[in-house]
């Protein structure tokens, strides 16, 4: 009964690491948390300077004692310090905006890329624990996104779900709520940003920063002709003279740009198919394949992917979040979290 009583009061948490963005979710109070995966560090004091967005803003604009770093790449931690530093802030965000005046150490369920390694589980495992928690369970995150895509991925039926992110591209066929064929590419959101910024140097001699790039891929950024064509200046650095320069682009231009690197996202989904049983694939073929992540918000993606393959293509609701939503119904549902928790590395 104590234990029950307490519980009311330590509510579990979902974690999404993601490469680009950072997402918490606590249970009966939903997504609190959404931020950018980038941290502001002063290097002569070691000081944290900014976490999130507000660390986003500065990449580019630092001077040289001040770096605005991203710590996790790819779906995994590439420097731990950072990472534990970010996460220690999201909590202490997340107590801060607590009615409750009892604070205790949640559990949390953290995702973790498919071809994830027993080194990178247990960094994962115990950056969450320095964080605050007093329990990590792993999942991959594309069985969270399954679940929250509402996907039933408990059928003895085959579900195909692709989720394209920041860093990774995930494909996995899901029947009996296990993966029964994967793959994964890193082939992304972020390839397609650089892809712009190659672009700009070839064709117009501009230097572009990040945030540049992606804010053009997010306006007028699409996988297949639109219905009337849009257009948005592109500013950067003139490579010849230092200075800066404006040039009006198209969306005929970046869909030109990030081609082959949507062609080999169609190119992992094809392979993942080939080697599926064919009794999956049947069932892939009549319920179509659903998309999550927020490089699924790409404009025609879902028609490329659908035209490419010959089986129908679904987005789902708020693809973004749809792998944090999917912890938190884990988080409520106790036996299906066991039976999908990746076995720790401890």
């Amino acid at each position: 009964m104590f234990k029950k009583f307490f519980g009311k009061f330590n509510k579990g948490l979902g974690i999404d690491l993601g490469s680009a963005h950072t997402l918490i979710y606590q249970q009966d109070r939903g997504i609190i948390i959404s931020e950018s995966s980038v941290v502001s560090v002063n290097t002569r004091t070691d000081q944290i300077l900014a976490v999130g967005d507000e660390a986003r803003k500065m990449l580019g604009k630092t001077p040289p004692h001040i770096i605005a770093t991203k710590p996790l790449e790819y779906g995994i931690i590439s420097d731990f310090e950072i990472t534990e530093k970010m996460l220690k802030y999201f909590f202490n965000k997340v107590r801060a905006s607590e009615k409750s005046f009892f604070s205790s150490s949640p559990r949390s369920v953290v995702g973790v890329p498919l071809d994830v390694t027993a080194v990178e589980k247990k960094a994962v495992e115990d950056v969450i624990m320095s964080a605050g928690s007093s329990k990590v369970y792993l999942v991959e995150n594309i069985m969270a996104s399954a679940v929250g895509a509402r996907i039933p991925i408990q059928d003895p039926s085959g579900n195909m779900i692709v989720n394209l992110g920041g860093g990774l591209t995930e494909v996995a066929v899901v029947s009996l709520s296990g993966i029964v064929n994967w793959k994964v590419s890193r082939i992304a959101g972020s390839t397609l940003d650089r892809d712009i910024i190659n672009f700009a140097r070839e064709e117009y001699g501009l230097v572009l920063g990040e945030m540049v790039a992606e804010d053009i891929k997010k306006k007028i950024g699409s996988a297949t002709e639109l219905l009337e064509a849009v257009e948005m200046p592109m500013r950067g650095r003139d490579v010849l003279t230092g200075l800066p320069r404006e040039v009006m682009i198209n969306d005929f231009q970046i869909r030109k740009a990030i081609n082959k690197s949507v062609q080999k996202m169609l190119d992992t989904i094809k392979s993942t198919l080939e080697t599926t049983p064919p009794e999956l694939v049947a069932d892939i073929y009549q319920k179509g394949i659903v998309l999550t992540g927020g490089t699924a918000q790409l404009k025609g993606l879902d028609r490329f992917i659908a035209e490419g393959i010959q089986i129908p293509v679904h987005i789902a609701d708020d693809p973004q979040t749809c792998s944090v939503r999917g912890m938190g119904m884990f988080l409520d549902n106790e036996p299906l979290l066991l039976d999908i928790a990746v076995p720790s590395s401890q």
